[in-house]
């Protein structure tokens, strides 16, 4: 049994859509991070970046005691070795899934990440920021369109690097016009149809129905951490 710490974010998506292909079984538990949740002693004790999602592996391949992980890449990878479900066994076949896997921690999440805070969260409009992320969120997108030019998928076959990008890809928050993406918009539609994809965002509406950061407290949990949260002084 694996217990998912869990909210409606991207990083999130990706381990519900996970357990869902797989049908590994899981216990949701929710971390409302517009809340202050993240910071309870005990999810620390789990995820010291105090950042979602995380896991406990009650059940782990060595028979061990509970295993706990963070880090969403780093959960796919474990997870994929553990079940050897779309993670390729191939050695060439898992690299090129790894590498995928690794563009999309390193550089899909961070820069879409700061172009969702510059367009939509932060209190002043800065046009250069907001046109500096829109540009590198467009760079990306054709970096991603390029690479399905002439496959279903990232890597030919539906792996972790799939799911690890998929839910990344929202145009319509990140300002970009997926005509101009035409390989990639296939594949957002494909992945959107799988019954699993649905099935993890269904989960996602049970459990925050509306995501939008609406109060000072909610925006100063989310946005003005520094040092101090780290050292305990945050709340």
């Amino acid at each position: 049994m694996i217990d998912l710490y869990y909210w409606t974010t991207p990083n999130g998506h990706k381990i519900t859509i996970y357990l869902e292909e797989t049908g590994l079984p899981y216990t949701l538990r929710p971390v409302n991070i517009s809340q202050g949740e993240q910071f309870a002693p005990e999810f620390l004790a789990i995820a010291p970046n105090n950042r979602i999602p995380a896991i406990v592996d009650r059940d782990p391949p060595d028979g061990g005691v509970p295993l706990p992980l963070f880090e969403s890449g780093a959960i796919l990878m474990y997870l994929g070795g553990k079940t050897g479900k779309l993670f390729p066994s191939d050695l060439r076949a898992r690299c090129d899934c790894v590498q995928w896997l690794f563009w999309q921690m390193a550089g899909l999440g961070p820069m879409l990440g700061q172009n969702h805070h510059f367009s939509l969260y932060a209190p002043a409009k800065i046009p250069y920021a907001i046109e500096r992320y829109r540009k590198e969120t467009a760079r990306l997108y054709a970096v991603l369109d390029k690479r399905l030019a002439d496959r279903d998928y990232i890597t030919g076959e539906y792996t972790i690097a799939d799911i690890a990008c998929y839910p990344w890809i929202l145009p319509e928050r990140q300002g970009q016009d997926m005509t101009q993406f035409p390989h990639l918009a296939r594949w957002k539609d494909a992945i959107a149809a799988r019954p699993a994809v649905q099935r993890a965002y269904a989960i996602a509406k049970s459990v925050n129905a509306d995501p939008t950061v609406r109060d000072e407290r909610a925006r100063a949990l989310l946005f003005g951490q520094d040092a101090t949260t780290v050292r305990g002084s945050a709340r």
